[in-house]
Parts: structure tokens; sequence; C-alpha cells
């Protein structure tokens, strides 16, 4: 087309051309040639794009010509719509597509005639017929896909007419090409969009379309598919007989408990969960729509299955964003998720309230009343919904922060907001809501008068060196240039030496010597032959120093630039040391071309680290530093951007000085931002040493935007070998092996700059596998030799965000053989460890809680390294609280059905063990078992004490729990400690829980004496003879004079002869008084000086006074023990045998046995003599814990020696609960 004259015409052709065909527009236009060089098969693709884009701008701005002037020729308008749709199937590539797809798809819309778009129709259908691969059927599919968009009602007219089509369609879905897929799923869009088409498309849906649907969503990669599943989607939710068929599919796997069926078959809730955490808005918000979609159908049939996929928790998540679209999103389809009871017995609103808060304080700031009103909505359905057992608040922050945002609230100018508010000021005005102490009066006044004021204004409706010491005297040039060149030589004469060479040579003061004699006389024009020499000397030396420190791929392309930068500027770098500092600092003449001082000072840099890389450090570093610096100012200055193996030697130098010189400015640190940020890789400019990393992380400048990645670089260069192996090796003597330096410097600056924390624990997530461990390993040696460094709060949400992406992004399978995770939860115990006692808990540590007990249910009892830092962590989150905090972590843990089925399996294992076919338990078995029993039997004592909910029962055969004791096998005895507190927990609820069912079965023992014996009965579920066996085991475990055995037999002993007293006091008094009693007693006495103050031998005494067991202990016996303990200097009694003494004197005092008045006055004198009782619980470091009644050290070493039998983690476990249990007694 020719425009030349203002006319758009083809001068070949248009003489033949009726003047009708002539358009007079601006510009003008002869339809003709349009259309007959379209249809030109000699024509080139170029003009053929032009003209038709020249066409379209003038059906775009003139329409009614150019459609008038068509629609009077049926037989050309048919043709040219031929000749358009020809041409998207001759096009090459998908970008020639567009312009005849845009301008066919408005021709046909334009024309607003029937015939013609049957005829395209028709040609579309001819081409799929006809199509010999999938990919030459895009084209129509794509048309197609628009004019359905362009023409309403066409959807209908494909659907009756061509039905033939579908299974085109289905066809694209199954084909291997997302761009295809795409483009069929927004067909499919277009199609379901319409009622009737809908309607007529529901048998080929259920048939035939479901399971391919999800199959393409599920495996969708590209986000141009992701987007186009999701209108799909979002058109098929609206049926409600579509939403049936699709989580009929889901709810297969989301009735399941088994986690690993949920991950198989990937239903519904799953993907779009999948989605929900992607980083692209667009589809966060499609998925929670579609979230809501489902629900909205029907909450209590389908909001299972989205709680089941633990949902909930992402939802809450997803509250910190500032998208208000997804926000009003996430608050719909939460609302509707109240109104199932699972959402909140499963605990997800304790997960989820503090997101909920912060949100509504948010959101207030923003001027979107329907937001507002949604939040609130949300927020006052959560407080009415709530169950009165699971407190809702975690500490009395939250609730401030909860009555906060309702105070501004109510203060909102809009009406409706302001009605919202009131509302949820009246649900949470529940006693259990604010019943967690102190109840906080002043903000509640503050509250009601808030909402008092407005009340008038209301109407409610319904609802981050060595210097080589060289002599002044003068040298011989001749003699030196001999000298030096036969150096050189060496490099020729033996390559394979020349690394070792270099570095000798270096090492040794050579480079500052050449250096020094090309200023001395080389200056000028004077002595070419020894400038040529020394120059060489030092290009030889330099290149093999750089070819040895960089092994990277890609090298050579650096090495030829470093060889031609070292032959052009060596031969004039003839200065001195003074001279070179200055030098560095001068700044090129901006106007100049010559580019040879740059070149100069580059090379010059290269020369300084490589000779400081070596020790010879023959500039000063504070000069040295002080002229790098001015470099870099020149450098910015200039805007010049210094090659990598060049800024790789300032980073260097700046590091290695910098103790030396004053702290950089800004200055400089934009300078070394802006060269990093034009730095297409930081491992081009990175090196290897602790100095570099300190200085990189020193400021803030340059940590805040390369931190993580330098860290990466550090991490992937380190070898840990070494650190592993002395770790290990450490952990028996519970000493602090001597690491490598690189490593000592990381500790020490991880203790000065906390926010290398945060880079580190980001890094656990973004980093390889090896990488990430490496970390994980790093924070674990930080944290046990700094226990003075308070950083729990700090790692404590982080390790949330780390535990969520890992639960996320793995299966079981994965996560079960994950290198990284056991290390992680180890971890995060130890910094639990590093909490003091009774710490009300917040909402990170609910929602650690959480994902750990998730964590658990998706283990199998063979994943010990998984579940023995997770249930250690439970156990401790379960005693290391207040007691309103306890009570929701019951809650949360028995709410967890996976937990305690998985605590039964373990439970099980003690049966099993040991057995003569099959191999014994390995020590992390050991430990797993010791950690189950305990934690169990702090369930059944805490549900019975707070009488929580139960959703699953642990069952027990009772025979197989008394025989672990009595019929013990070499059991070790930190799991005979495990098994009497979980027997202590049972024998104080009577044999009854609602967490525990027993099963009773009879024994040959029982058979063989009468079933209807009177004691049996009331001994029940026990029977007499298990009693009396249970008894001598206790006592022959006494006798082995184990002292963390001995604490928990007596304990045991206690318990059990209090049960036997509540249900026969004829065989406790049996019990207690056999001859066998004194003959254990006096076993135990050492015959020592004050061998009666002892913890365990005066509690088993109380326990015989107190049952009146006069034959065992005698009048001289409690004599002996008040003599005793009268010349003992009570203060420096330990704090186990002090609460012991005091116990027994008070049974004393009780009239359990006669006194003398001479012994009264004694008891009452020692009474007050002892130390104040307390209840503060202090914390406590690992080898305290070992032993809570008598912190001596020497018992570590003594339990150490059980390593093999039983790992650190289970003894800190057991002994923590040793400690509650002391709590508890008191």
């Amino acid at each position: 087309m020719e425009a030349g004259t203002g006319l758009l015409v083809c001068e070949r052709l248009h003489a033949r051309h009726d003047s009708r065909w002539l358009l007079l527009l601006p510009p003008a236009l002869c339809l003709a040639c349009v259309i007959e060089t379209l249809g030109d098969g000699g024509a080139s693709l170029v003009r053929k794009k032009h003209v038709l884009s020249c066409f379209r701008d003038v059906l775009a701005w003139h329409a009614v010509p150019v459609l008038q002037l068509l629609a009077q020729e049926e037989r050309v308008c048919v043709h040219f719509i031929g000749t358009l749709f020809g041409m998207l199937h001759a096009a090459e590539d998908s970008s020639a597509l567009d312009l005849p797809t845009e301008v066919l798809v408005r021709l046909v819309a334009e024309l607003k005639l029937e015939q013609y778009v049957h005829c395209v129709l028709d040609e579309s259908q001819k081409e799929l017929s006809k199509a010999a691969t999938m990919r030459g059927s895009l084209p129509t599919f794509n048309l197609l896909g628009k004019l359905a968009d362009a023409i309403p009602g066409l959807a209908d007219i494909l659907v009756i007419e061509h039905g033939n089509l579908m299974e085109h369609l289905l066809a694209g879905l199954m084909y291997p090409n997302e761009g295809i897929k795409a483009t069929v799923c927004y067909l499919y869009g277009k199609l379901y969009s319409s009622p009737i088409s809908s309607e007529r498309l529901s048998v080929h849906f259920t048939e035939k379309l479901c399971d391919l649907f999800l199959a393409t969503l599920r495996n969708a990669q590209t986000k141009e598919l992701q987007v186009n599943c999701m209108g799909l989607l979002k058109e098929l939710l609206n049926s409600d007989h579509f939403v049936s068929v699709i989580m009929s599919n889901s709810r297969r796997g989301a009735d399941s408990e088994n986690a690993e069926l949920l991950e198989e078959e990937s239903p519904l809730p799953l993907m779009l969960k999948k989605l929900l955490l992607s980083r692209d808005e667009l589809l966060q918000v499609a998925s929670v729509q579609c979230m809501t979609s489902v629900l909205v159908h029907s909450p209590i049939r389908y909001a299972p299955a989205f709680i089941h996929a633990d949902v909930p928790e992402f939802l809450f998540e997803h509250l910190s964003c500032t998208s208000e679209i997804l926000l009003w999103s996430v608050y719909c389809c939460l609302l509707l998720l109240t109104e199932e009871r699972l959402f909140f017995s499963k605990c997800h609103t304790v997960y989820g309230i503090e997101s909920v808060v912060r949100s509504l304080k948010g959101i207030l700031q923003l001027n979107n009343v329907e937001l507002h009103k949604q939040g609130l909505l949300l927020f006052t359905e959560i407080l009415k919904r709530q169950p009165v057992e699971i407190k809702l608040f975690t500490n009395l922050a939250m609730c401030k922060d909860a009555i906060g945002v309702l105070v501004e609230a109510v203060k909102c100018p809009v009406l409706e907001v302001a009605a919202e508010a009131v509302k949820a000021v009246a649900a949470i005005m529940r006693k259990d809501h604010l019943s967690c102490p102190p109840v906080q009066y002043v903000e509640l006044q503050r509250l009601i008068e808030t909402m008092l004021k407005r009340c008038a204004d209301l109407s409610l409706p319904p609802i981050n060196r060595r210097s080589a010491k060289h002599s002044e005297r003068t040298f011989s040039p001749g003699l030196m240039e001999v000298f030096i060149s036969a150096l050189s030589t060496l490099f020729a004469v033996v390559p394979s030496m020349h690394e070792k060479f270099s570095r000798k040579l270096a090492s040794s003061s050579f480079i500052r010597l050449a250096l020094e004699l090309k200023a001395k006389f080389c200056t000028g024009q004077s002595n070419p032959a020894l400038n040529q020499a020394c120059s060489s000397f030092l290009y030889s030396m330099c290149l093999s120093l750089h070819s040895a420190a960089e092994k990277m791929e890609d090298s050579s392309q650096e090495e030829r630039e470093l060889s031609d930068l070292l032959q052009r500027s060596l031969p004039q770098l003839n200065c001195s040391v003074p001279e070179s500092l200055t030098l560095l600092s001068e700044t090129p003449d901006p106007f100049c071309l010559d580019e040879a001082l740059r070149s100069h000072q580059y090379c010059l840099l290269l020369l300084l680290y490589c000779a400081y890389a070596l020790e010879d450090r023959f500039v000063p570093e504070a000069e040295l530093f002080s002229a790098i610096r001015n470099f870099l100012l020149s450098v910015q200055d200039q805007g010049d951007c210094p090659p990598p193996y060049v800024f790789r030697a300032v980073l260097y130098l700046l590091a290695v000085c910098q103790d030396k010189g004053e702290a950089l400015d800004l200055s400089p640190l934009c300078a070394i931002r802006r060269v990093l940020e034009n730095t297409s890789d930081l491992s081009l400019v990175y090196i290897h040493h602790p100095l570099l990393l300190k200085f990189f992380l020193h400021y803030s400048e340059l940590m805040g935007r390369f931190g993580h990645r330098f860290l990466q670089l550090w991490f992937s260069w380190e070898d840990y070998s070494q650190i592993e192996t002395e770790d290990a090796v450490s952990g028996l003597s519970f000493g602090l092996p001597d690491y490598p330096n690189s490593f000592t410097t990381l500790l020490h600056i991880l203790k000065d700059n906390s926010s290398v924390l945060l880079i580190l624990l980001d890094l656990v997530c973004l980093s390889t596998t090896e990488v990430a461990h490496k970390i994980l390993m790093t924070l674990s040696m930080f944290l046990k030799r700094n226990e003075d460094v308070v950083v729990c709060d700090l790692l404590r949400s982080q390790f949330l965000q780390i535990l969520q992406q890992l639960l996320v992004e793995s299966s079981s399978t994965t996560l079960r053989a994950s290198k990284n995770l056991p290390l992680l939860l180890n971890l995060l115990f130890l910094v639990q460890l590093r909490n003091e006692a009774e710490r009300e808990l917040d909402s990170t540590d609910f929602k650690l809680l959480h994902h750990v007990s998730d964590l658990c249910g998706k283990c199998r009892p063979g994943d010990v390294e998984l579940l023995q830092p997770s249930l250690n962590f439970l156990y401790w989150s379960l005693h290391q609280t207040t007691t309103c905090s306890q009570q929701r972590v019951v809650a949360v843990l028995l709410s967890s059905v996976p937990l305690l089925e998985l605590l039964q399996k373990v439970l099980e294992l003690t049966w099993m063990w040991p057995c003569r076919s099959g191999p014994t338990l390995s020590s992390s078995e050991e430990a797993l078992l010791c950690s189950a029993w305990l934690l169990t039997a702090s369930l059944l004592a805490h549900q019975h004490r707070y009488n929580s909910e139960v959703h699953q029962t642990i069952s027990l055969d009772v025979e197989k729990v008394l025989n672990a004791v009595i019929l013990r096998r070499k059991k070790p005895a930190l799991l005979l400690v495990s098994i009497l507190q979980f027997l202590r927990a049972i024998l104080r609820q009577n044999f009854s829980s609602a967490l525990l069912v027993l099963i009773v079965q009879p024994t040959a023992q029982s058979r063989i004496e009468s079933s209807s014996s009177e004691d049996d009965a009331s001994l029940y579920p026990l029977a007499t003879w298990q009693v009396l066996s249970l008894v001598v085991s206790l006592q022959n475990l006494l006798v082995q004079k184990d002292l963390l055995l001995s604490q928990s037999v007596v304990a045991c002993l206690e318990v059990l002869m209090e049960y036997l007293h509540r249900k026969n006091q004829g065989i406790a008094l049996h019990v207690v008084s056999q001859p066998w009693n004194r003959f254990l007693l006096f076993t135990l006495l050492d015959g020592g000086e004050n061998s009666f103050l002892r913890p365990e031998i005066l509690r088993l005494m109380t326990l015989f006074v107190r049952y009146r067991s006069s034959d065992i202990i005698s009048q001289s016996e409690i004599s002996q023990i008040l003599q005793e303990a009268a010349k003992a200097k009570l203060a420096e009694l330990s704090g186990a045998t002090s609460h012991a003494l005091r116990l027994f004197l008070l049974q004393l005092q009780s009239g359990s046995c006669e006194m003398e008045p001479a012994q009264e006055g004694t008891i009452q004198t020692l009474l007050e003599s002892l130390p104040a009782r307390t209840r503060t619980r202090t914390h406590l470091s690992p080898q305290d814990m070992v032993y809570p009644f008598a912190r001596r050290t020497s018992l570590v070493n003594d339990i150490a020696k059980q390593g093999a039998a039983v790992g650190r983690g289970v003894i800190f476990n057991l002994l923590l609960h040793a400690i509650v249990q002391l709590g508890l007694n008191e």
C-alpha cells in the first residue's frame, strides 16, 4: 500500500478496481486493494501485515462506511473473511496470529449478521477436522475464544450446532503444551458462562471433563494456564451440580485422616491452597474467591474438606497483605468457614485471631467502608462462636489490642461501620473472653464509654610483615635484571610448580622487591631491560596466583582481560609506596579519553591484593584503606565500573584493612553498592575469607542488599565435616570444641548482630538443602555457645515461617526424608529451653505448636529424627506456660487426631522390645519411647485437670503396661522412669480417663485364682497378684540405687499406696507392713554420715510413717533422723532433700506416731530452721536439668554414660517433667 499522496492503494492492482471500493476517508483507502493484497500469494508477509494494520486502524476509526460497503457484497465479504481465516493458519509463529485474529473478530462482530458467524464457525469446524497436529488447532481455538467473548450467544451456537467441537477441546487439554491448554480452558470458560450451554454440557463435564480439568489445574506451571483454569473454575462453581461433582472427587481424600492420600489425590482444597501460596496476587484472589464460591453453596457440607487441608491457617496469614480485594476475599471465605464447628475445635481461630486483630487495625486506616464492615463481621462471628473451653486470646497484650481495635471501630464516623463494631463489642463481653487475669478494667471502661457516646447516633439494623628487611643500599640494575629474569624463567621451566613457586615468592616479599626496583631504577626511560624483567616477573606471578584462586567455570575470558591489563599497565607502573597511594587517590580527567590512569590503578590494586593475601603488607593498612576509599569516590564520580577481578581485590583489601581505618561513610558505600548491583553474579567478586564476611555484615547498607547472596556463597564454600565430627564428640562430654577460625568468626558476628540471624533464617528457605543444613548447624552451635544472647522471640517467628514453607512445599514422604527438618526442630527446641518457665504463650507459640503437632501426625513411628525433637517441643510447650495458656495447649494437642494415633503406635513399641527374634531398639528409638510415655502421661494429667474435649482416645493394655515394669528385661533407667510417670498419672485418676481406654484381659494368673475375689474386685482393673508383683519390682529398682530412678520409684510408691488406701485398706496395710520393707530401708542406707538425709530415704520413711507401719520404722530410726538433721547445716541441703525433710517432719507432727515432748520440740525447731519454700522455677541449664533435685554436675557424667542407650534430648525431656511433678507435689 502506497501512502505518498495520502491514498492507501496498491498501484499495481488499483487500476482495475471499481471506484465504489474507494473509501474517501482520512486517509482514503481502496478496500478492493486491501482484500486482493491480502489474498495475493506473491505478496510478502511484511507487506500483508502492513496492509492489515492499516485496515485495522481504518476499521477502528471509520467502522460504519467500511461495514456498509462490505455488507453490499456478501460474496466479497465471505471471500474477505475466508482470506483472513487463511492468514491465521498460514502464520508461522504465535506473534503473527494476533493481528489477523483481532481484525477477523472485530469484522464479524461489527457486521452483526448471522451468516458470517456461521461462515467462520463452519470454517473453524473444517480446520479442526483436518488439522494434522494439535498445534495446528491453536489458531482456531484462540479465534473461537475471542469470538465467544465478543459475540453474545455464540457459546450457545457452538454447543448446540457444533457439539463435536467438545472432542477437539478434550484432546487439546490432553496435549502436552500449556499454551494450547490455556486457550482451551479460556474457550471452555466462555462456554460454561452461558446458562444454556452449561446445562447442555453437564454430562460432558461429569463424565469426561472433570478429572481432566482437575489434573490440568493441579499440574499447571505457566501463569497463563493457571489464570485461565481459575477462570473456568469460577464459572463452574456457579453451579451447585458442578460443585458437588468437583468436591465429591475432593472429599474422597478430605474425609480421610490419611495425609498421604490427600496428597496423592490432590483434591481441590489442596490445589487452591497451593495457588494461595503463590506470590501472584491475581492467583491468590482467584484462589480465595473459588474457595468462597464452593463454600457459599453449603458451608456445612464443604467446609470440612478445606479445614482438613489446613486452608484456614494460610487464609489467616494472608490477612497481613495490603491488597484490599484480597483482604475482602479472605474475610468472606473465613466468614463462611465459621459456620462449621470443626473450624473452632481444630483451634484454627486460636491460630489466626492475632492476624484478624492486626488486619482490622490496618484496614481502619483505609477509606473502604465495605472492607471495614466485612472484617468486623468476621471478628464478631469468631467471638460469638468460639467454644468456651478453648481460650481465644493467648495473652493480655492481644486482649488489649482487640479492645483497642474495637474502640477505634466504634469511633468510626460511618454509622454502618460503627454498628458492626458495637455487635463485636457485645460478642467480646463474654466471660471466657475476658477471664484471663488480670481483667482489663481500664480498657473495658474506655470501650464501654466510647460505645455509649455513639449509641445516640446508631440505629442498629439486622446485622535487616612481614616487611622484608630490604636495606637502602644501592643495587646494580644489571645484576637485579639477571636475578629477576632468572626467577621469571622458572615459571616456564617448571610449569607444574608455578602455583607453589608463586605463593612462596609472594609470601617472601618479592612483589614489594619488584615494585621497589622499578620505582628506584626504572622511572622515565631508565633501565628498560630491568623494567621489562620486573614487569614480566610480576605478570607471571599475578596470573599464576589468580589461576590458582579462581576455580570457576568460564574464567578464561576473565584471565584474558586480566592478562591484557597487566601487560599494558605493569611497564608503566614505576612508583614508590607513597606515590602508589597517591596514584590510587587520583581521579581521571573526565574530558580525557586516555584510560591509562584507571588501568594503572586497577593494576596496582591487583598487585596489592596478591601481596596482602600472602601476608606481605608492605603498605600501611590505615593509609591503604584511606587511598581505596578515595578510589571508590573517584569511581562513583566518574560512573566507572571496575571489572569483577579488580573489584574483588578492592573488597578484600578493604576487609583486611578495616580494623586499622575509620568506618566507611555513605559515599564509598554507595560506590560499592553501585558496582555490585552492576555485577551479574556476586560470586565473581567473592573471596572466601572471614574478614570479608565481617566487612560485608558490618555495614547495613551492604548487608541489607547483598547479605543473603553473600552468606549463601559463604556456606557453599565452608567445609562443615570437621564441625559435625567435633560436635558429635562433644555431645557426650557436654564440652565446647575448638572450631575453625572462619566458623568462630561467624559465631562472633551472630552474637554482635542479630540481623544476620534473620538473613540466615531466610536462607534456610531460599538455599539448597546442603546450604540450609550448614545454616541450621551454625544456629544450633550459636545457641549452645551463647546462652546469654536474647534471641528467642526473634527466632521463633522466623522458625514459624520456615516451618510453614517446609510443610507446604513437601509431601509426607519428602518431609520424612528431609535432612534439615530434624535440625530445625532441634533448633526450635533449643530456643524453647532458653525461655523462662511459666511464660504466657503468644500467637507464634500456638502457631508453632499447631504445625509441630500436625507434623507429628504425618510421621510414622520409625521417623525418630523428626519425632524426637517434635515430642520434646510439645512436652515443653505443655509445661512451660501459665495455667491460662496451658489449658489452650491441651486443647490444641487433644484436637490433633493423627498425633494421638501416632502416640499409641509409638507406645506399643515398648511391648516389642526386647524381642529375641528381632533386632533391639536403637538408642534413638529408646529415647523416642521415653518422650512418648512422658507426653502421654502429661496429657492424661492435664486433660483430667481441665476436663478438655477429647477427639481421639489412646488404647493400652493394662497388663502390658505393668509388665513393662515388672518384667523389665534390662530396660534403660530413663525408659523405666518414663513408664513410671505414666503409671503415676493413671493411678492418680483411678484408671479412669476420657483420653485413655484401658484394655483388661484375663491372664493365666487370674484364671488360676478365683475371679470372684473381693480383693480383686475392689482393686479393679488391677489384680492382687499384679499389685504385689509391682511393689516387688519397684523395691528391686530402689536397690539399684540409681538416683533419678529412685526418685521416680518412691514417687510411684506414694501414689500406689494412695490408690490402695482408697480402694482396699487391707491390701494397703499388707503391702506397707511387709518385713522386706525394713530390710529394703537398711539396704538403701550406706552407713555414712547423714545417710538418712537423702531425698529418696526421707520420702520412703514418710510413706511408712503416714500408714503407721511401726514394724518398719521404729522410734530409734526416727530419733536418729532427728539427730542427723539437727547436726546438719540445713541451709546447705539441696532443694529436694530440704523438701523431703519438711514432708517427713510434718508427717511426724501430724500425729501419725507417738512423739516424746523433746522430739516434738526438735521437730518444731527444725521446721523453723529449714529454708523458706518457694515456687519460683528458675531457668536451668542442660547440666542442671539432668537432676533437678540435687544440682551436682558430677551426675552429668553418670547419665552421659547412658548416652549410647538414650539421647540427651530425652534426658532433658524427662527431667523437665520431673521438675513439673515436683511443683505439683508441693
